[in-house]
């Protein structure tokens, strides 16, 4: 039987894919499926690239309908060869983070969780929160659920162990210790003869805490509260002693789930109709320290697929590997995973998939954690949509508004205006769509003019304006909904989406509440029974609010940092800006010495000296 009768897509494939089909080499590699536009939709890997393509377009069925569905919508394809499998999983994963393509499995994880930074090549090194992960040396620990997580141990550490509380980097001598010194809760080696040998263990001691090595931990402290008490150095045997007792009762509080105290991660899937999770346990030295979750976009991929590209994604830039990841079923290319993880650690790494024992039952807890999750989020997602098709009813729209853009003006007696949009999408706020604008065209105090020059500069692009959103809503009253309605009625789309005004609740005229203005009406909206609509649209615009005054907060910042250094003899433009780049705010070029100002490119003693004398005069606010 002729291929072409086999495949429909085969039949509608251009001539030239076809003849590109049966050049195609045997080699492993990585193919990237495009469509009619030229985009690329999917990215794959495989041993195999001629057998692998061959099993899209010369096959009749499909095993799911995902296959199915990128098939009809391939138009051409591409082939990299590489040297070996690992090769074509690193670089198809690169290629997924450059393209995102619309079939891969995309992971998605909403926030960028806090975790705990210490640079063990510091002289003093220090914890601090971060939330991002770099490939600088430090050590990274986490990710925490939540920053009252990443406080709560940090809580546990300064009780417990001794490391210095301050911020700075670089550490600078102090005539007198600060109260956490006062308290024995910092070593304070910013002004005294602190031995960094004896540092360096406590360090040491808190990587192995942070680590999950609590029980090792506290083996190694009681062996040397022993030996302690047997050269009668009573006074260091009783302070081991109480560090031995906290660690003791963190461990009470942590859950001991395997008996052979190893590092692992188990991994489990929850899917509905409309949303998938992968759930993470995290256990070391066999006790459960946490647990994560991740969505991700796409529902049709099978759980082979999404527990392999869980694996490259997640584990790449991860801060610490486990020796063991145990997972509900056996991804793609697992030993090309392997391998790859083990290249990343540095010691082997196995992927496991128990069918019963004490790994079977890790599976289940996780499995039920997903099932769990996954059932609040789709709660969760349910009200939220309840919220916005109440919304839509209450303001008369024909469909669910999705997409709602509010905008907020800041200003302190006129001086430097800003304003600001944020963007809630499916009741969620997005983020990366929030916008900032300093006001450009307006000197004087006028809100509305403000109002006026960002809504034309947001909406006045033509088609580089989209996506329009469902509703526009403006903080302020019937003035700034006035100003509003003009503005999308000169720019010609007044039709486009709803606008609405959001008024702070007056109560010397007996306002209960805010007030939500309609172009056209005198009177604000009457909630009823749906109150709880109106508090959604005041979450916007509080989240509006904030961002707003963020900015205009930074912005008086900065400009107050240029005008009390332009004023200092000696400091042009270069030296400005060196000085910012390295310190970053007026308060820290203020408490440098002058060594250190001295010592910065393009400074010198006499520049110094200026500077230090012109900013101790000088009021920080």
């Amino acid at each position: 039987m002729a291929l072409t009768s086999i495949l429909p897509g085969y039949l509608n494939m251009p001539e030239s894919s076809k003849t590109r089909l049966a050049q195609v080499t045997s080699s492993p590699g990585v193919y990237l499926m495009k469509d009619a536009d030229g985009q690329i939709i999917y990215v794959g890997k495989a041993r195999n690239l001629k057998k692998r393509l061959a099993s899209y377009f010369k096959q009749a069925d499909h095993p799911d309908m995902k296959t199915e569905v990128l098939v009809r919508n391939i138009e051409s394809f591409e082939t990299i060869i590489t040297g070996s499998e690992k090769e074509a999983l690193i670089l198809e994963a690169n290629l997924i983070k450059r393209h995102r393509p619309r079939y891969n499995v995309i992971l998605k994880d909403d926030k960028r969780y806090p975790s705990l930074r210490l640079d063990p090549r510091e002289e003093y090194p220090n914890l601090t929160i971060v939330r991002k992960v770099d490939s600088d040396g430090a050590l990274y620990f986490g990710p925490y659920t939540s920053a009252g997580a990443v406080r709560q141990t940090l809580k546990i550490i300064n009780k417990t162990f001794k490391l210095r509380k301050c911020r700075a980097k670089d550490i600078k001598k102090r005539t007198r210790p600060c109260l956490f010194c006062q308290m024995q809760g910092c070593l304070a080696p910013c002004c005294l003869d602190v031995n960094r040998e004896h540092y360096h263990d406590i360090v040491k001691e808190v990587v192995l805490f942070l680590k999950g090595r609590t029980p090792e931990l506290i083996r190694k402290i009681r062996n040397q509260m022993t030996v302690a008490a047997e050269a009668q150095d009573f006074e260091i045997a009783a302070s081991l002693r109480d560090k031995m007792y906290a660690l003791e009762k963190t461990l009470e509080k942590q859950v001991a789930v395997t008996t052979d105290f190893m590092d692992r991660d188990v991994l489990a899937i929850a899917r509905s109709p409309v949303m998938s999770l992968i759930m993470v346990l995290f256990i070391r030295g066999g006790f459960l320290i946490g647990t994560r979750h991740f969505s991700v976009t796409d529902t049709l991929a099978s759980e082979t697929e999404m527990i392999g590209t869980f694996i490259r994604q997640h584990y790449e830039n991860s801060p610490f590997l486990p020796k063991e990841i145990i997972v509900p079923v056996r991804p793609e290319a697992e030993s090309a995973l392997e391998e790859w993880l083990s290249e990343i650690k540095e010691q082997k790494v196995h992927i496991l998939k128990p069918l019963r024992g004490e790994k079977s039952r890790l599976l289940d807890i996780a499995k039920r954690n997903a099932v769990n999750t996954l059932k609040e989020l789709s709660g969760r997602a349910d009200q939220e949509e309840d919220i916005l098709r109440r919304l839509g009813r209450k303001l008369g729209l024909t469909a669910t508004p999705v997409r709602i853009e509010c905008f907020d003006n800041s200003n302190l007696q006129g001086n430097e205006p800003v304003s600001s949009m944020v963007v809630f999408e499916k009741g969620k706020p997005e983020k990366s769509q929030y916008r900032r604008y300093k006001i450009k065209t307006v000197s004087q105090p006028d809100d509305y003019a403000s109002m006026g020059e960002v809504l034309r500069r947001r909406y006045g692009k033509e088609d580089d304006s989209r996506p329009f959103p469902d509703i526009l809503m403006v903080d302020g009253g019937k003035g700034q909904l006035n100003i509003a309605v003009s503005v999308l009625q000169e720019l010609g789309i007044d039709d486009e989406f709803t606008v609405l005004g959001i008024a702070k609740k007056d109560e010397s005229r007996g306002d209960t509440q805010d007030k939500i203005y309609l172009p056209g009406r005198a009177n604000p909206v009457i909630w009823g029974r749906d109150v709880d609509v109106l508090l959604f649209l005041q979450r916007i615009r509080d989240e509006s609010h904030r961002f707003a005054i963020n900015f205009h907060r930074k912005r008086r910042r900065m400009t107050f940092v240029r005008s009390s250094l332009d004023s200092v003899p000696g400091i042009g433009k270069r030296r400005k800006a060196v000085l910012l780049k390295h310190f970053g705010s007026i308060e820290k070029i203020r408490e440098a010495s002058i060594e250190e100002l001295a010592g910065l490119p393009g400074m010198n003693r006499r520049v110094a000296e200026s500077v230090r004398l012109a900013l101790s005069e000088l009021p920080l606010h």
